[in-house]
């Protein structure tokens, strides 16, 4: 099983059939937290919901092409990060993530990107890494901004949420980039 250890307390794992029910606590415990940014949100209302998209995931990774993984903190599971589709191609991918709404503000996901991102470009040699976040999400875009992604542009409406359309905005971070800080 995949596992990646960031510091001391956190780690990324590759979540199994039998982290469903973990998984579905997370969502539902902070279900009004994620809502307001994810519209899959309310598709998952019983840890079933999550057999299917599991088994993505595992083929996914299986098939080197990107995976959707736990975060954990002290062994509990607080957060997502996962790579989208990997273009192996141009050597380019991008990042999601969500936490906890009780964890935030801790640096997690800053640590656990800037791992993973240090990961993608050394061992992997990928060469261009985007994140996409809602122009509104203000504590998700302080993240790319933090850690040097460069705000390409602004997808207008990019974003169906529930009743309203949300702008993106879409970072990217080269190789360059990276090895020149």
């Amino acid at each position: 099983m995949f596992t990646f250890k960031v510091d001391d307390r956190i780690s990324i794992e590759l979540l199994q059939q039998n982290h469903k029910d973990e998984l579905y606590d997370l969502i539902d415990t902070n279900r009004e937290h994620l809502r307001k940014w994810l519209l899959w949100v309310d598709k998952r209302k019983v840890p079933e919901d999550f057999e299917p998209i599991i088994i993505m995931w595992l083929k996914n990774y299986a098939d080197n092409n990107g995976f959707d993984a736990g975060i954990r903190m002290d062994g509990k599971l607080v957060g997502m990060i996962g790579l989208h589709y990997i273009d192996w191609e141009n050597k380019s991918t991008s990042i999601g993530y969500f936490l906890s709404e009780k964890v935030q503000g801790c640096g997690i996901i800053t640590k656990c990107i800037a791992s993973l991102v240090n990961h993608l470009i050394t061992d992997l040699k990928i060469n261009r890494i985007e994140i996409e976040v809602a122009r509104n999400n203000c504590k998700s875009r302080a993240i790319p901004e933090r850690l040097g992604f460069i705000q390409e542009g602004i997808k207008r409406e990019g974003q169906w949420l529930y009743d309203h359309y949300e702008d993106v905005v879409i970072y990217s971070l080269l190789a360059s980039d990276w090895e020149s800080k």
